[in-house]
């Protein structure tokens, strides 16, 4: 793709982003004649451009538009809901070609065709006065074909996503780069002075230079993440054109306000939240405001009001989503866990409102009265808390029967460097991020006798007042819990809704950190966020408050509960831990995990081909391999399942290990090629089950009937 036609998808991304807002602002202001002159710049720009660039179904289609606009400006149209909707229909056939554009590189605008978008936009074109001539021959499409009459476009059509291209762009203030340029200059004065500097205790100037470096450094930094920061508008562009739609298609009038605009994110937590954001605002539109005639008899005007709000508290950014609809019912949320036996009923009949509020998160769980393409299906909720979770932010539900709600997101600024309190149990270090932190508490002497007491066996402090569980990190991570202590240091935490007390043995100082991905063996403990290189080159991990709490039982809301108490299964005893692996082909296959004895990753190299068999020497002894496919090139790593056999080990080579999962194996059907035991559905998928037996006992003696990639026995 050259710069040229690059640099156009990137602006017209950005055009149509706006135009979007545009179409929708004049749909309920058709005076406003600043908004309109704006719309028609920018299709006339996209249209002169692809004029320019000879794509011809693009200038075809903006063509349309242009001249619905200009027939508007005019003052010959009056612009309606259905002029909006045609507009809005060419604004996706654009997104559309430019899609095309960009996925073959620049050299072709797709195969779609878009002359019924085309005759839309020129029906609504009055008859200009002209004088008599030959009759005007029939439309064209943007093929150049005679325009078909128009298809009836369906209304859960998606544009297409953001482009590529232009996630990879990102504007920055001239003045921001050249301010970053003079302190990159600045950074190589100090760093030149330390360079020839002597030493610390030669040179009576090292201090200063060092604080001097240290500030550059700073400022530096926080340069440097401006240039990542984007106005929390950048997330809502696309809002307006949904919730017109989707109150269109729902029967309804809502009304989207938007407060704090110019609030800013760190562009990699704005993509993160775009997806769960939208599936908040297309609920409220959909479950929360009520039909224009409910909200009639209910004494409220027949357009609903949602608005988006966004504000930064406490170092973090906040994104309230609210509605003046119906609320949402505890007793409703109530009757439909209950039905769904995802809590217990002597649980729910404990629960408070807001901890009945909080079961809308469960998986599966829905309170619409029927399934339909928008909504209904109880999937949502759960995903939106797991996404706004994972990236270390919270999110809270406020409601009230009959006059609305309120989802409330509170989201860090960024996740790329952090300020963290760096404290220390079993002889490590650990980070926790200061967003969590509310205060320190140090106890000693004769007040840590009785300072500590315990409620149903659990250790509490009474702060102010208030019960705060203790929770002790190094019992916890099981790295040498110390009893007996002279002293004892708190770090008052907040996990959700609630409050604890991290008992650690030392509290080091606050740092701003750089966070690393963790390793997968290090996600699934649960406790841990992240990791970090310390200044003195060993690594700290950060901790996840939250998941912290919940493993230490601080966090008894609904969803531990829920947790606690699953939906019915099948008894432990009928259910079965299975190993899930792909076959080199990719057909699912499973083992018991009872039978695994290790997963190995060897190198294609180390086997050994002997009488015609694969062997690999392995842990002191020779390992008879087995291929599900064919072999791996040599300079290849395979990943080994190695399966305990009546006397020595057998190694079978996978295409991939997928996971490990405990299932009833219920649904069955016969094998249909050697080596398999039966057929049954595992997580969603139908996998065959390796008969392990068969398999080691042809391993010992020569000859293994097991699946291979296209069938056959090995």
């Amino acid at each position: 793709m050259n710069d040229i036609v690059r640099e156009f998808l990137v602006e017209s991304h950005e055009s149509l982003a706006q135009l979007d807002r545009d179409l929708v602002t004049l749909e309920r202001e058709p005076g406003d004649r600043e908004t309109l002159a704006r719309v028609f710049r920018t299709v006339h720009t996209v249209k002169g451009s692809a004029g320019f660039l000879g794509l011809t179904k693009l200038e075809a289609v903006s063509h349309a538009g242009e001249s619905v606009l200009s027939r508007v400006r005019s003052g010959d149209l009056e612009f309606t809901p259905e002029i909006a909707t045609a507009l809005l229909g060419t604004v996706d056939a654009v997104r559309h070609v430019l899609a095309a554009l960009e996925a073959s590189g620049g050299t072709s605008e797709g195969g779609g065709d878009f002359s019924a978008t085309i005759q839309t936009a020129e029906r609504l074109l009055p008859p200009r006065r002209t004088a008599p001539g030959p009759t005007p021959s029939p439309a064209r499409s943007a093929s150049g074909a005679p325009a078909a009459p128009p298809k009836p476009r369906p209304a859960d059509v998606a544009a297409p996503r953001t482009s590529a291209v232009s996630d990879s762009n990102v504007r920055v203030d001239v003045k921001l780069l050249d301010h970053l340029m003079t302190l990159v200059g600045e950074l190589v004065l100090a760093r030149n002075q330390l360079v020839q500097s002597p030493g610390p205790h030669e040179d009576p100037g090292f201090p200063g230079t060092v604080q001097r470096l240290d500030l550059i450094t700073t400022e530096l930094q926080q340069g440097v993440m401006k240039t990542r920061m984007q106005p929390v508008a950048n997330v809502w562009a696309k809002l307006p054109r949904v919730v017109r739609d989707l109150a269109a298609a729902c029967g309804k009038q809502v009304r989207l306000d938007m407060e704090g605009t110019d609030t800013e994110l760190d562009r990699t937590i704005v993509e993160a939240v775009r997806d769960p954001l939208t599936h908040l605002v297309r609920n409220a539109v959909d479950h929360g405001i009520e039909p224009p005639e409910v909200r009639a008899a209910r004494g409220k005007p027949a357009e609903g009001q949602l608005l988006l709000r966004a504000y930064q508290e406490s170092g973090k950014v906040v994104i309230e989503i609210t509605d003046d609809g119906g609320g949402i019912d505890p007793a409703r949320v109530r009757d439909k866990a209950l039905a769904a036996r995802a809590v217990a009923p002597e649980d729910a009949a404990r629960m408070s409102d807001a901890e009945l509020l909080d079961l809308i998160f469960l998986p599966g769980l829905s309170t619409a009265g029927a399934v339909t393409r928008l909504s209904g299906r109880g999937v949502g909720m759960d995903v939106v808390r797991t996404h706004v979770e994972r990236i270390g932010g919270l999110v809270e539900v406020n409601s009230r029967l009959g006059h609305g709600t309120t989802v409330r997101l509170r989201i860090p600024l960024t996740m790329a460097i952090i300020p963290a309190l760096v404290v220390s149990a079993g002889g490590d270090r650990y980070a926790i991020p200061q967003v969590n932190l509310l205060e320190l508490v140090r106890l000693e002497g004769a007040h840590l006798a009785h300072a500590v007491e315990s409620l149903h066996g659990a250790p509490v402090y009474r702060l102010r007042g208030a019960l705060l569980p203790l929770v002790d990190l190094a019992h916890e991570l099981r790295v040498g819990h110390k009893s007996g202590r002279d002293e004892l240091n708190v770090v008052v935490l907040q996990a959700d809704d609630r409050r604890f007390g991290l008992v650690v043995e030392h509290i080091h100082d606050t740092e701003e950190i750089v966070v690393k991905p963790l390793q997968p063996q290090l996600k699934s403990t649960g406790v841990f966020s992240g990791a970090t290189i310390m200044g003195d080159g060993r690594v700290a991990l950060i901790l996840d408050v939250i998941g912290l709490a919940q493993r230490a039982h601080v966090l008894r809301g609904a969803r531990e509960r829920a947790r606690d108490e699953p939906a019915p299964q099948a008894p432990q005893e009928q259910r079965q831990s299975v190993l899930l692996f792909d076959a080199p082909d990719g057909s699912r296959l499973a083992a018991p995990t009872e039978r695994v004895a290790r997963i190995e990753e060897l190198p294609a190299t180390a086997v050994e081909s002997v009488g015609g068999r694969d062997l690999v020497q392995y842990r002191g002894t020779v390992l008879p391999l087995i291929h599900l496919g064919p072999r791996p090139a040599p300079a290849a790593v395979m990943p080994v399942v190695v399966f305990a056999g009546p006397s020595d080990p057998v190694g079978v080579v996978v295409g991939r290990i997928v996971d490990i999962v405990d299932d009833e194996l219920a649904v069955r059907s016969r094998a249909t090629r050697p080596g398999v035991l039966f057929n049954a559905v595992v997580d969603g998928r139908i996998t065959e089950v390796l008969d392990v037996d068969a398999l080691t006992r042809g391993a010992a003696s020569g000859f293994v009937a097991v699946p291979r990639s296209g069938g056959g026995a090995a």
